[in-house]
């Protein structure tokens, strides 16, 4: 695994459960500085750095909120929103703010996760997955983490992702489908 957020290799172990056992990316590996202007470039350097270093197929993925009222902000900046060290709690803070006064009607947005499967001898598979949605008026729900408190999912029924069971997230989640997706990329492979 390619992400050192535990929040996150715990929800894709999960999803990936049935076809793979993942492994933690090794302590000794460092950060991989995410740089590119595209879920794709991010997810690709993540999972080129940690094949390379350990000499196994390596899982990464990457994953923006495009907010359409922001022009498809955070994107690619999604996890450092509020700043650089920015919490989740952050991050949620800044988006209700600056969305403070837009209408529920205008808050519009999609969750996009891009995942990558690379080899060390340089192939790859590449999956995404996206889930429609909007930006809620104040966060709600205490499960799940990131912005799951205020993103509410077109499919949920007014559900925010911190309301719903893990189940029924990885139902109809970005992150879900686009894992879903590479299982079955893996298993046409």
């Amino acid at each position: 695994m390619a992400s050192a957020n535990p929040d996150k290799v715990a929800e894709i172990a999960e999803l990936m459960a049935d076809v793979a056992e993942i492994l933690p990316r090794p302590a000794d590996i460092p950060d991989v500085v995410e740089d590119q202007d595209t879920l794709v470039g991010n997810a690709r350097l993540k999972a080129v750095a940690i094949a390379t270093a350990t000499g196994m197929p390596a899982i990464a993925d990457d994953t923006g909120l495009e907010i359409d009222a922001l022009d498809g902000a955070p994107g690619v900046y999604t996890a450092r929103f509020a700043g650089e060290n920015a919490t989740y709690a952050d991050n949620v803070a800044k988006t209700l703010q600056v969305l403070d006064g837009v209408p529920t009607s205008e808050r519009t947005a999609r969750f996009r996760t891009v995942a990558i499967l690379g080899y060390p001898d340089g192939r790859e598979i590449i999956a995404e997955g996206v889930v429609e949605g909007h930006i809620a008026l104040e966060a709600s729900g205490a499960d799940g983490f990131g912005y799951d408190p205020i993103f509410v999912p077109s499919e949920s029924g007014g559900l925010t992702f911190a309301q719903m069971s893990s189940t029924d997230k990885h139902a109809i989640s970005h992150r879900g489908r686009a894992f879903r997706s590479l299982k079955a990329q893996l298993a046409e492979s």
